[in-house]
């Protein structure tokens, strides 16, 4: 029993990393305002780009991406321990990771710390696909530069790359791991990642569709 607390135990500790929300923290440092009260309300790294400067969205980004890392890490490294103390494969380190993928996204969505209104997700899934799938992370990464490059939308962009990680992801476990008796909850929890973002993203979906989506500047 002491052993699936600790898987347990992981899970909570991804949401609540999630609840830390650093485009909050960032923007009261920097300007002394909640960035949630500002531009789009989002509490994430392109609106504080937008609203706070530079320095604050690159900050952002960073420490959102890390919490990402930390959180998939842990549940990694708890379902491995699990699964080496107990041989119970649903507490392999693969679901281990993935788990708290979407928990520590959950938790920036609707973070505890902040009043459950928080941000979309998007650079702290970069964090948690460095775990998961580093491949497809790194695909994902320069799909997003490419797009951004060219549209100057960082919603498109976004959108574009997760297609690229959650592809790449469920494409890996097919053709490099093979089919394995964890593939499957593998591929619907890269799935359920995937289908966050576009949902935390459907009114920048409705605005690209009018062609009404803001663009970046090219200074910023």
């Amino acid at each position: 029993m002491e052993n699936y607390i600790i898987a347990i135990g992981a899970i909570v500790a991804a949401y609540l990393i999630g609840s830390i929300n650093f485009a909050v923290i960032f923007s009261k440092i920097f300007a002394g305002k909640d960035v949630r009260d500002s531009g789009s309300g989002n509490a994430g790294a392109t609106n504080t780009l937008r609203t706070v400067g530079k320095k604050a969205g690159i900050l952002t980004f960073v420490f959102d991406a890390l919490k990402g890392y930390a959180a998939c890490a842990i549940g990694k490294a708890a379902f491995g321990y699990v699964y080496a103390a107990t041989a119970n494969e649903l507490f392999c380190s693969a679901y281990g990771a993935y788990i708290c993928c979407i928990f520590v996204m959950l938790g920036h969505i609707y973070p505890v710390f902040f009043g459950f209104k928080g941000g979309k997700a998007v650079a702290c899934s970069v964090g948690t696909f460095a775990v998961c799938c580093p491949i497809a992370i790194i695909l994902g990464l320069t799909g997003f530069v490419i797009s951004l490059l060219i549209s100057k939308i960082v919603s498109l962009s976004s959108l574009i790359a997760t297609v690229i990680v959650v592809g790449v992801s469920v494409a890996y476990q097919f053709l490099v791991k093979g089919i394995t008796y964890n593939i499957l909850p593998v591929v619907i929890m890269s799935l359920i990642a995937g289908f966050i973002v576009f949902i935390k993203h459907k009114d920048n979906i409705k605005r690209l569709i009018k062609g009404e989506e803001k663009k970046i500047s090219s200074k910023k």
